[in-house]
């Protein structure tokens, strides 16, 4: 099997779930979303602490290697969560916190 026949099972099998993803996201979660959406940094320990948090890059995605030779890749899954929008929006203010007000380096968290 290819990758790309990979892929293309791979989000087949996923649609239902990022299609229920969406749906609870439209839906019950709408005001968590927004409170992290207009939530403000005001503190650099805050700000520091949410760029340690929250990764720069998802986590899950990974290439598959057997004797060497790669045989598959994992897509990114962070985008199957509802807030990941939001929480990447909070983590990007955060940074733009540090280096414009506090006049810092975000090199390390970048």
């Amino acid at each position: 099997m290819s990758n790309r026949t990979c892929v293309i099972v791979l989000k087949a099998i996923l649609l239902p779930f990022r299609l229920l993803g969406h749906y609870f996201a439209v839906q019950g979660l709408l005001p968590l979303r927004r409170w992290l959406d207009q939530m403000e940094i005001r503190d650099a320990a805050i700000a520091h602490t949410i760029c340690q948090l929250i990764p720069a890059q998802c986590p899950f995605e990974r290439d598959i290697y057997l004797f060497g030779r790669k045989v598959g890749h994992i897509p990114p899954l962070c985008k199957l969560n509802p807030f990941y929008e939001e929480v990447t929006g909070l983590r990007f203010r955060a940074l733009c916190y540090l280096a414009d007000e506090c006049g810092e380096d975000v090199g390390c968290y970048v």
